[in-house]
């Protein structure tokens, strides 16, 4: 305040003050460009989003690019700088072995038998090539991600092979294609979720309608994982509605596909599914007709045999339907010389009353070769051949080995592998339990009391001998599945042979009633 109303002695303190202050930092003009490159070198580029709509023209040909265009450009994907492309690539690659080893390894695991086809293997590496070029197609057209049609691929590989390969392959493509869309964890979430319901929905389907159900259980589910993504993100009511109509579409193409692509498949892989065994259970097929007519007996026991094994499988958990159809066709190799089967000699004498026991067992063992032969001639798949290859495995013909013995001066003179089938032994549960409801139905005719112990101890008797003789030795089923099997055959043959009321003939009944009437005159 002093100095405020002094001019001169404000004049002297600040002339003393300006001669004493002296300044002890300078402006570094070099060093301070050299600080700001090093702090601009440190901030990592930054692009910012833009929302790029659909048609929308970005750049008219001839005008200058600004860093606007450049940032939408890059958005949308048509940008890849040199120096990230080459990582971003060796990135998928390795992110896709990674998925391929863990989906093998889990499949080595848990479905060896179907890992150990090629053509199964190459069936899956079609369905990983298939789906992620199919993904890259509608990314690059900048449709809806929405739209990929995974479920297809999961509906194609359940019914071809099963549903253990289609959810591995699925999910596998499932964040394989979220990596592709920017690491879209939602994409993924829903692809699969829609993916494993189709898988679910067409579990076991013995008609096509079913797969059209299925298409329609998978749109349904995709358009609920929207809306839900949706709501948790906030998005608007217009853009869930959108892409919801999106995913519907996706689930109903996925159907189409399955529909039209899968004869093609099954063609091509020789593989069978539940819609074509059910083609050929038509007992109209020509085949079927075939032994109708030549080998009744023959047609009939096998009907019965499928039976026995549909019934057999279902208690296991085994392909029934396939049981029975390759019970259906097991024996069509006897449709040429049917008379020299007992089951359609009917009451002519035995062709081989003249035979020798070794002409005769040629004669038997050989409607297996007959019965491939028929079977390639009407281009049957390749699991009903199995079932007519290996439906006796290596067993003997005990019969006519039993007569060679009884002629046979000395036993070394008999060589047991003659009486043998020729194999290969059962491969799979179905063919196996084939093979036990073949031996068992043709034992069982000759049951002059078939009461249910006497049956019982017949189905026991059999399944042991098999078992024995190491005709199971090859397929995967357990002591507790022999059980099963047995308790299922017994239900069955008992039903088949179940007593009946002897009612008492009609000319007993006239006898009867003439007698009354006698005895009634006689009383007048």
């Amino acid at each position: 305040r002093v100095l405020s109303k002094q001019r001169s002695e404000r004049k002297v303190v600040y002339d003393l003050a300006r001669r004493e202050i002296v300044a002890n930092a300078s402006f570094n003009e070099e060093e301070t460009a050299k600080r700001k490159k090093e702090a601009r070198s440190q901030v990592p580029v930054i692009y910012n989003r833009l929302t790029v709509k659909k048609n929308e023209l970005i750049a008219e040909k001839g005008a200058r690019i600004t860093k606007e265009h450049i940032t939408k450009l890059n958005q949308i994907g048509l940008i890849k700088f040199a120096a990230n492309k080459a990582l971003y690539m060796i990135g998928l690659l390795i992110l896709f072995a990674e998925l391929v080893a863990v989906m093998a390894i889990y499949l080595l695991r848990f479905e060896r038998k179907i890992i150990q086809e090629p053509k199964n293997v190459f069936l899956i590496g079609m369905s990983l090539f298939f789906g992620i070029v199919l993904s890259l197609a509608i990314i690059q057209a900048q449709q809806s991600l929405y739209l990929i049609p995974l479920a297809s691929i999961g509906m194609m590989l359940a019914l071809l092979l099963n549903a253990n390969v289609a959810f591995s392959v699925v999910l596998a493509l499932g964040v394989y294609i979220g990596f592709l869309s920017n690491g879209r964890i939602d994409l993924t979430l829903i692809l699969f979720v829609g993916s494993a319901m189709g898988i679910y929905a067409v579990r076991d389907a013995r008609r096509r309608s079913k797969i059209f159900l299925a298409g329609f259980v998978v749109a349904a589910v995709n358009l609920i994982s929207i809306a839900a993504i949706g709501l948790i993100n906030n998005t608007g009511r217009e853009v869930i509605l959108r892409e919801g109509i999106f995913g519907l579409a996706s689930g109903i193409i996925s159907s189409f596909i399955v529909i039209g692509l899968l004869p093609v498949f099954e063609y091509t892989f020789n593989l069978v599914t539940n819609i074509t065994l059910l083609e050929l259970s038509d007992l109209g097929n020509p085949l079927l007709k075939e032994l109708t007519i030549k080998a009744p007996g023959t047609y009939q026991h096998s009907m019965l045999v499928g039976n026995l094994a549909e019934e057999a499988c279902g208690a296991i958990g085994a392909n029934a339907l396939l049981a029975r159809v390759g019970s259906y066709y097991h024996d069509i190799g006897k449709i040429e010389k049917a008379e020299y089967f007992v089951e359609n000699r009917m009451s002519s004498p035995s062709r081989h009353e003249g035979l020798s026991p070794s002409m005769s067992a040629l004669i038997i063992t050989n409607h297996v070769k007959d019965g491939v032969e028929l079977a390639r001639k009407y281009k049957l798949n390749k699991a009903i051949v199995n079932f007519i290859i290996q439906h006796h495995g290596s067993s003997i013909i005990y019969y006519f080995y039993q007569k060679a013995l009884e002629k046979a001066k000395h036993d070394d003179e008999l060589k047991e592998e003659e009486f043998r089938y020729h194999g290969p032994r059962a491969q799979s549960k179905e063919v196996a339990i084939v093979l036990l409801a073949d031996a068992v139905e043709a034992s069982s005719r000759m049951l002059s009391d078939p009461t249910p112990a006497r049956i019982k101890g017949l189905v026991q008797k059999i399944i042991n001998n098999k078992f024995i003789d190491g005709q199971l030795d090859d397929c995967d089923l357990t002591l507790k599945d022999l059980n099963k099997i047995s308790e299922s055959f017994m239900r069955v043959l008992t039903a088949v042979f179940h007593t009946r009321l002897e009612y008492p003939d009609s000319r007993i009944k006239k006898e009867k009633k003439n007698g009354l009437k006698n005895r009634s005159k006689q009383s007048q």
